[in-house]
This record gives structure tokens, sequence and C-alpha cells, in this order.
């Protein structure tokens, strides 16, 4: 698995050694992390309006004026996903964390094997977490359920992503796009992967959705998309 995790301390020592560990906790688990430090709660909310697509957050909770429990409830009112995981010398902060669903506190000094364990208990609750996909434009982020996906379409550089509520243009292939998505998606045209579960209707030159849009099909595909539909419903 891929995890973007995020590390806040206004220490650089502290940040340091934290990302240091993180990277650890990746080599060993096999999984893939991309990790990025800030120096502030300031500066990681900065860059979070432009880009949230992360994971797991390791926040310090007594930074400046902005502390990383203030930091953890802006971040709550609109992301329920993230795991969060607060680090700190105290523990007279514990009570707070319930009201942001942190996962777990550390206490300074943090030690290697506990951290590993919290991790390892981020990645799996997060593996219980309904799929999303990141959808990146306009210099933000959204957290798309796949389940709201009606069918993604190829347009030159960009896909389009369709839902029953909006239309999202991202740049990124088609074929980048599809591995981050469920069994349920099918190519049924070169420039068209369509959520199975919204089909109504197959026809010769094209799948009918349950909202009435049509989305082409190659020639010949009808039958297979047919024997699909019966194997995963």
């Amino acid at each position: 698995m891929v995890y973007r995790i995020g590390v806040c301390d206004d220490c650089a020592a502290e940040a340091e050694y934290i990302t240091a560990l993180a990277a650890a906790w990746g080599e060993r688990s096999g999984n893939t992390v991309t990790i990025k430090s800030f120096s502030s709660a300031e500066a990681f909310w900065f860059f979070y309006e432009g880009e949230k697509d992360f994971d797991m957050l390791l926040l310090d909770i007594e930074m400046g004026e902005l502390s990383g429990m203030e930091l953890a409830k802006r971040i709550r009112q609109e992301n329920g996903v993230v795991q969060i995981i607060f680090i700190t010398g105290f523990p007279d902060f514990m009570a707070e964390g319930y009201d942001v669903s942190a996962l777990h506190y550390l206490m300074k000094p943090v030690s290697k094997d506990v951290l590993f364990a919290v991790l390892d208990r981020a990645a799996a609750n997060l593996g219980k977490q309904e799929r999303v996909l990141r959808v990146v434009f306009d210099r933000q982020t959204d957290l798309v359920p796949l389940d709201r996906i009606l069918y993604l379409e190829a347009q030159k550089q960009f896909v389009l992503i369709h839902t029953a509520e909006r239309v999202y243009r991202m740049k990124a292939s088609l074929h980048e796009t599809e591995a981050a998505l469920s069994e349920h998606f099918f190519r049924c045209q070169r420039s068209f992967l369509v959520n199975l579960a919204y089909v109504a209707q197959i026809r010769g030159s094209c799948v009918v959705l349950k909202n009435g849009e049509e989305v082409p099909i190659s020639r010949g595909m009808a039958e297979t998309i047919s024997r699909e539909i019966v194997r995963l419903f």
C-alpha cells in the first residue's frame, strides 16, 4: 500500500527523528510511504488547504500559537478518515483527543516499537474505511468515494470523473487512475471506465446508467460487460 504521512513538530530534531522512524516503518511493513515534515501547525495548515490527501498525521501538541490539538480540530471538520496520532511530553491533553478521534498518544521520547505498532493500527483502520479516489484539481484535493463515481472519461491529458453531483477534471491518465479503482470499474472503451454498479441497460454501442446517461462501449463488448455484472453482483 501507499501512504502519505505528515509530521508536524516545531522542534527540528524531533521532526527528523519521527520522520526517520516513519520511513523505517514503511520499509519494515512493505508499504510505500511519502513523508512531509512541517515546523509549525500554521505551515501544515497552509499546505493542507491545497493538498488534503494525507493518510496519517503525527502531530506535536505543544506548538506556537496554533497547537496540534487545534490543528486536528480544524482537520476533523472536513476529514474523518485521516489517522491522527499525537506526540506530547504531557498526558494532560488526552481527554481532548476524544473530540478529534485521535488514534493514539505517543509520549516523548517516542519508542520505535510503540510507533510501529500504532502505524500498523493506522494502516489497518484505513483498510476498513470507505474506499476513495484522491481527485486533485484547481490546487485542491477531494476524497471522492468510489461508490459515488458513475464513470471516468479520458480527455487528452486529463481525466473527467463523473459523479451524480458534479464532474471533476484532473490532470492524469486514465491508465494511472484505473489502478486506484475497485473491480467494479470496467474499461468499456479505450477512453471510458464505467462503474458497473450503475449500469441499468446494455446496448450494442453503449450502456445506459441508472440516471439515464449513456456511456459508449467498444464493438462486441456488450456480452463481456453482461458477464462481468453477473459475476460481481
